[in-house]
């Protein structure tokens, strides 16, 4: 256990430590999407990865698994945790538990590796949890520690007994007796209802964490009938305490007290006179009034007045008076006429009798439970469970109809998708792509997305479902069914239809290309499907070696091809290259083809024959610098000049070197 001054240093170093957690994770969704385009083999993962992982996460090593953690995106990093994390996921969507009231802005997963860092190597330790029983702040968890719970130990709480079953299914993988996490805040999780049911589950409702035993009873919530003495006639006004009163301690008495017989709490007035019972002439409506029907103990006879049964009056049944005429009684039909439910449990295995649903407590609430719904066509699974029965059986009186259609989902819920899976194959079949556990996680997954109209390649695949499928504008349906499933139906054409035509071929299946007749879906950047041949400039030379962006230069200093205009690339030389020979050739300075070709700059093609000074014989083989010498200073840079240049030659050999007799060597 740590000390406060322990738990303060803890906490300084954990807030240091987020700081270059956040950092890292930064520079790691950067890092990675950049890692993408590049990595073409294993060994270029261990130039991009930011480190190994953590041990618990050893299962995803590899640069093929990095998508099930992170989304493919050049914006904010996202990450994928909650896909796993599935108990986390559950507090959050609750908005309960300690994770809940942690800040949640950003993108998903972005508040996760606040606190989670991975990549640091197998034996870093992504939880960092060592609290102490002082030092937790419990209230944050959203269940405030008082009274008892303030002296119970942690894990007389957080154990494996004590997490619901349905919180179990969210934390597979994990040892129940090592997790904080799971519990409910319901009173019956941790301790037992010694009211068994009767008094629902709400135990704030009489008790508090100061003292169990010390009840705080409210008359108007509390329902006696769930007691073994329930309040009838003028028992329902009587004051609590007149029957609770203190005991010994000074505290009302809400056990251990006498009525099993009326002079248990009245003083009989009549002083023992009559041995039977008070009940026999007296009834809890009016202490004042006997009759005869006061008297009559209906117990003893084969049908004994219970519940309800207990106010109605005897005329209502014994008609006219005649208390000897034999009165149907076997079932509530007998009496309660007509079926208020219509004949609609007529051909149930009962027969459709009253109280397999119905007690003579009460008419309403019902006592079908989940187990009885069970038994019939439509069993009640989670989360039907939880649904009230007025929900599907519209209260409407005798009208009300418990005979409903329930074949498909939509004979209860509204279409959510409008029609939209009507058709064949789904025939608005639900189940086909949801469970009944929740509407908003799909079983449909990549695999049946392959076998659609648009099987998911490349970066589609780590693209999240609703980046696709959502509402248009001023709708609030998603779509799943398009008119056209081209790029950009999804994506923005960025080159405002300047590749019309190119995009309108058609491929072999007869579909449009597209974005793809350039791109591809494994990234946006890969344009390998371009031929520039096709176009009025082939590349050719060293051209080809040419960056993109350096004839196709995009427009206000922007570092992306995003807005540039292809068609407007220049195409004559020196629109591109600088003119290093200072206009000295007039007319023909712009035409660098005549002297120079693509593939190199030098040597260069000028035929120097079509001038007046042939280099035929020993000049053939003598540098151009030999003779093109003349520099001069152009702007501040120093140009050749190929004009004015010698041509006699003494101009370069000198008055002495000796002419050859040509006359002489013609006779030899």
């Amino acid at each position: 256990m740590r000390k406060p001054k322990e738990v303060s240093q803890w906490r300084g170093t954990r807030d240091r430590e987020r700081v270059q957690i956040e950092r890292r994770a930064i520079w790691f969704g950067w890092r990675w999407i950049f890692g993408l385009t590049i990595c073409v083999a294993s060994a270029a993962y261990a130039q991009i990865s930011p480190g190994p992982l953590a041990k618990a996460h050893q299962s995803l090593s590899g640069d093929s698994n990095c998508v099930k953690c992170h989304v493919v995106s050049a914006k904010t990093p996202t990450f994928r945790c909650l896909e796993c994390h599935r108990e986390i996921a559950a507090e959050l969507a609750q908005n309960s538990g300690l994770h809940a009231t942690y800040p949640r802005s950003g993108t998903p997963g972005a508040a996760c590796v606040k606190c989670h860092s991975d990549h640091n190597g197998a034996d870093f330790p992504m939880v960092h949890w060592d609290p102490t029983a002082r030092g937790f702040d419990h209230s944050k968890t959203g269940f405030v520690l008082d009274g008892k719970h303030v002296s119970a130990s942690c894990r007389s709480c957080h154990s494996v007994q004590h997490i619901p079953a349905q919180a179990r299914m969210h934390l597979t993988g994990k040892d129940l007796n090592h997790t904080w996490l799971g519990l409910s805040t319901g009173c019956i999780s941790c301790h037992e209802d010694k009211h068994q049911g009767r008094f629902g589950t709400t135990c704030t409702q009489c008790h508090s964490t100061q003292d169990w035993k010390g009840a705080r009873i409210e008359k108007e919530t509390f329902d006696h009938s769930k007691t073994r003495f329930p309040l009838t006639g003028a028992h329902r006004t009587t004051p609590c305490k007149s029957c609770h009163a203190p005991g010994a301690d000074g505290q009302p008495r809400y056990t251990g007290i006498k009525f099993a017989n009326c002079s248990d709490c009245h003083t009989d007035p009549h002083h023992g006179e009559f041995k039977q019972g008070c009940e026999s002439c007296h009834s809890t409506s009016t202490w004042k009034k006997s009759s005869f029907a006061a008297k009559f103990d209906h117990s003893k006879t084969a049908f004994p007045l219970l519940g309800k049964h207990l106010d109605v009056p005897c005329s209502s049944c014994h008609m006219h008076g005649d208390f000897k005429a034999p009165i149907a009684h076997q079932n509530c039909s007998d009496c309660h006429k007509p079926d208020p439910h219509g004949g609609q449990f007529i051909k149930r295995a009962d027969g459709g009798r009253c109280e397999s649903c119905h007690t003579v407590a009460g008419w309403s609430p019902s006592i079908v439970s989940v187990t009885d719904h069970a038994k019939t066509k439509f069993p009640l699974v989670f989360p039907h469970a939880k649904v009230q029965c007025a929900s599907c059986h519209k209260p409407e009186g005798k009208a009300t109809r418990y005979k409903i259609k329930f074949e498909r989902c939509v004979d209860c819920h509204e279409d959510e998708h409008h029609g939209q899976f009507a058709g064949v194959p789904w025939r608005n079949r639900c189940e086909q792509c949801h469970n009944g556990g929740t509407f908003k996680i799909t079983n449909y997954t990549i695999v049946l997305h392959q076998k659609s109209s648009f099987p998911l390649t490349g970066g589609h695949v780590a693209v999240a479902c609703v980046d696709c499928h959502k509402a248009p504008e001023g709708s609030k349906v998603a779509l799943y069914h398009f008119n056209q499933l081209g790029c950009t139906t999804c994506h923005e054409d960025i080159h405002k239809d300047e590749f019309r035509e190119r995009m309108a071929v058609h491929d072999k299946t007869g579909k449009p290309l597209g974005c793809e007749a350039c791109h591809s879906t494994k990234e946006w950047s890969d344009v390998a499907k371009f031929d520039h041949a096709k176009t009025h400039f082939p590349l050719e030379g060293s051209h080809r070696a040419v960056g993109c962006a350096d004839c196709h230069k995009p427009p206000n200093m922007e570092l992306n091809l995003r807005h540039v205009r292809f068609a407007n690339a220049p195409t004559a030389c020196s629109e591109c290259h600088e003119n290093p020979h200072a206009d000295q050739f007039g007319a023909r300075g712009s035409d660098c083809a005549s002297c120079h070709n693509s593939n190199k700059w030098r040597p260069s093609l000028f035929d120097h024959e079509k001038t007046g000074f042939s280099l035929k014989g020993g000049h053939e083989d003598v540098a151009c610098s030999a003779c093109h010498s003349l520099r001069r200073l152009v702007d501040g840079s120093e140009v050749l000049f190929y004009k004015p240049t010698p041509t006699a030659c003494a101009d370069c050999h000198g008055e002495k070197v000796p002419r050859a007799n040509i006359q002489s060597k013609v006779k030899e």
